[in-house]
């Protein structure tokens, strides 16, 4: 009998699929996603202008007005952006132009687990460096593995998923003059952070490649819009790897739109921010629970048990995330930040399983 699955490249099939398993919860932090929805006004202008656009037509080939949007929104060249179908579009064209079988890419972890999936299915070899024991960057160690490991790509996410610790610019910049290495760095929560975005090193550093998305802070994770800035030259060839008409002009409204009115959205992740540090306090004082400071919108969290206090949160209706089975976070979870009203349920049925 004939095995199609034999013309898979190996390394795929010995792969796990990234997936998440369905729960039927009241209560959803499990996925960083902002918990408040875009405002009635902004939907409605996103509306008005989807119903004047022929839809039988394809979007732009390369949203041009857009581009020039977001040049100016995260201040860089408009010749060095480009956008894509959420920012999982330009971390795979950015891996599939840089990537290949003897290519050797290094990520530290624990981090978002699509880097390395995607990585070994282009060929490339895919090394790693630990966080430190409190889940923060450990500089030295990252700086000594691009060297032994000679990389050709380094991905970082900062602020990283799902610790929330971020890599400071500073650090960044001695990574980015000593190593030949593009250095791609994930911003996809820089919105809950404090620190200034690394897009103003990349008059600097020709090798940086900067990610952001509208799928967190800005509330637009069901439309996916992102985007990748870097040296106009490096932009370019990335951009090969980008599928035509990636952008629905669905999508291409509402980025517009959301920008337009990005003083409203502003005031709601300052708000979140609030939230994010009033969980982290209480947490600490819950008996048999470790938090770790976070600089994005969730907060990652040990015990003892983890995968029963998932399950009997999930009893309660509230899901959060299970990553124990992360490298370094056997007794991790993580949950987001939500509504006042969800954080405050999140936190009496924790107490409650802690001490059941």
């Amino acid at each position: 009998m004939k095995d199609p699955l034999k013309k898979i490249k190996p390394q795929v099939r010995a792969l796990s699929a990234y997936h998440l398993k369905p729960y039927d919860c009241a209560i959803k932090l499990n996925q960083n996603e902002n918990p408040y929805d875009l405002p009635a006004e902004i939907k409605e202008e996103v509306l008005s202008f989807a119903r004047t656009r022929p839809w039988c037509r394809y979007p732009a080939f390369v949203p041009d007005d857009l581009t020039t949007t977001f040049a100016e929104h995260y201040g860089w060249v408009k010749e060095g952006v480009l956008v894509g179908n959420g920012s999982n579009e330009l971390i795979l064209a950015t891996l599939m132009v840089t990537l290949g079988p003897g290519a050797r890419v290094l990520i530290p972890v624990p981090t978002f687990t699509l880097y390395r999936l995607e990585s070994t299915v282009m060929g490339a070899e895919v090394a790693t460096v630990n966080l430190r024991p409190d889940y923060t960057f450990d500089l030295d160690a990252i700086r000594l593995a691009i060297r032994e490991q000679m990389a050709d790509l380094v991905v970082i996410c900062s602020p990283n998923n799902p610790t929330g610790c971020i890599l400071e610019n500073d650090d960044l910049e001695a990574l980015l003059k000593e190593t030949d290495a593009l250095v791609a760095v994930d911003e996809a929560y820089h919105e809950f952070c404090d620190r200034p975005s690394c897009v103003g090193l990349l008059s600097r550093h020709p090798n940086l490649i900067v990610l952001r998305t509208f799928s967190k802070a800005m509330a637009m994770a069901g439309l996916r819009v992102g985007c990748l800035l870097a040296h106009p030259d490096l932009a370019r060839e990335i951009g090969k790897a980008k599928l035509p008409y990636n952008l629905n002009f669905f999508s291409h409204a509402a980025a517009t739109v959301a920008i337009k009115h990005r003083a409203i959205l502003q005031e709601r992740i300052a708000h979140l921010k609030g939230q994010r540090d009033f969980v982290y306090r209480n947490l600490r004082e819950i008996r048999g629970v470790r938090p770790y400071p976070s600089h994005a919108n969730f907060i990652l969290f040990e015990m003892d048990d983890p995968k029963r206090v998932f399950e009997g949160l999930a009893a309660r209706g509230i899901l959060i995330r299970d990553v124990s089975h992360y490298p370094m976070l056997s007794k991790a979870l993580r949950v987001s930040v939500g509504t006042d009203e969800e954080n405050q349920k999140f936190l009496e049925a924790l107490k409650e399983v802690m001490v059941s």
